[in-house]
């Protein structure tokens, strides 16, 4: 599709530098053939779009990123190719010996022509541009709007010359303006991209919240994204808090399946994932009561401890009482408490209760959350036995 947009682009410039040269040489107006090297600046420009396309999705050995950027390249030769274009209008406009141009009526008719077929073409091109974010074909789509404008001051020239007002040489200069703050803008756009600039603040807050929302993740350390023609390759270092390297790929993959569903375009994306090294660790214990004291069981517990405890020598450095969070029934309820568990980001959960083997232990489990089983009946027995446990599992 993207090529095939390219070519309509071709002919429509085609259509008008024949248009507009057709005038230019009848008529002698300066902002006629101001008009008519701007389309043939831009017929050049369409040609080197479609070559771009072609050639930005070829990959080969010297090049296995691909040639995205040959895109950018594109749009920033169509940058310095409208500058040029200003440059020629202005010597035209302040240095060509002053002369009347011939208008007819009838030359109205085909500016106004000039001037419709790129704006309804434009926004084809531009829908066409942002829907395979395509740089070359959204510069190019720009490019066309431009015409819109200069157009409309010819219209406008033209009208006042068969009036009696001398308005050739004033539309010229406008068209000038007009060319330079669209060049200025593409070409800040391409080189952007040309220089690995950073992806925009949005895109990396939407993919920050993203790796932030997955339960087994402890903390972002680095997040990075560029663009590369129409695609963007995203780069992120993430603490776990699991150590299994089988599970740290499986959070990896899914992190990769969340941003490709959520940002659009993405070539590439690259989750490297570490242990997390936890000065203190979040214990959960299921209680029967606020005071402290045991639940038997873990889905029915009406009250949780969450305590943070010095991973070293089982300090407490913080605790709190939450109410537990019920569901609507009986049915599913542990699993509901185990998932309520992992948005609290507790690393062990410390019950009364065997689990293993339950819907609530594979929650907790899938999330990196470590399960011990306890006969204390207060919750200080409990935190010693978990500190006993941390002391062997270090010694091992």
């Amino acid at each position: 599709m993207n090529t095939r947009v390219g070519w309509y682009s071709v002919l429509v410039n085609l259509f008008l530098f024949g248009l507009n040269l057709l005038m230019a040489t009848y008529s002698g107006s300066l902002a006629l053939r101001a008009e008519t090297a701007h389309n043939l600046l831009d017929l050049a420009a369409s040609l080197s779009v479609v070559i771009g396309l072609a050639l930005s999705l070829r990959k080969s050995r010297d090049f296995p990123y691909g040639l995205y950027k040959l895109e950018n390249v594109v749009a920033v030769f169509i940058a310095f190719g409208m500058f040029f274009t200003g440059y020629e209008i202005a010597k035209e406009a302040l240095f060509a010996p002053a002369g009347t141009p011939d208008v007819h009526p009838v030359m109205l008719a085909g500016v106004a022509l000039a001037l419709a077929v790129p704006l309804v073409f434009s926004q084809y091109e531009l829908r066409a541009g942002r829907a395979i974010n395509s740089p070359s074909l959204i510069a190019d789509a720009t490019e066309f709007r431009a015409h819109i404008l200069s157009s409309g001051v010819v219209l406008a020239a033209l009208a006042g010359q068969l009036l009696g007002l001398p308005l050739d040489r004033i539309a010229a200069l406008v068209i000038i303006l007009w060319i330079a703050y669209v060049g200025w803008r593409t070409l800040a756009d391409g080189m952007r991209v040309l220089l690995d600039a950073s992806l925009d603040v949005p895109t990396l807050d939407t993919v920050r919240a993203l790796i932030a929302a997955q339960p087994e993740v402890a903390g972002i350390k680095s997040l990075t994204g560029r663009n590369s023609g129409r695609y963007r390759f995203i780069e992120a270092e993430v603490a776990l808090r699991v150590s299994d390297l089988e599970h740290a790929h499986q959070v990896a993959t899914r992190l990769e399946e969340a941003i490709r569903a959520e940002v659009m375009h993405v070539e590439r994306v690259l989750i490297h994932t570490e242990p997390v090294q936890r000065d203190s660790l979040r214990v959960a214990v299921p209680l029967a009561s606020s005071d402290g004291v045991l639940a038997s069981g873990f889905g029915a517990a009406p009250y949780f401890a969450i305590c943070q405890v010095r991973a070293a020598d089982g300090a407490m450095l913080r605790q709190e009482i939450l109410a537990s969070r019920p569901s609507n029934g009986e049915k599913g309820r542990g699993l509901r408490v185990a998932e309520w568990l992992t948005a609290q980001r507790v690393d062990i959960v410390l019950a009364r209760e065997n689990l293993a083997g339950k819907a609530p232990a594979y929650a907790l489990l899938a999330a990196g959350v470590r399960i011990e089983h306890t006969d204390a009946s207060t919750l200080s027995d409990a935190l010693t036995t978990c500190v006993d446990l941390e002391g062997r599992k270090d010694n091992d």
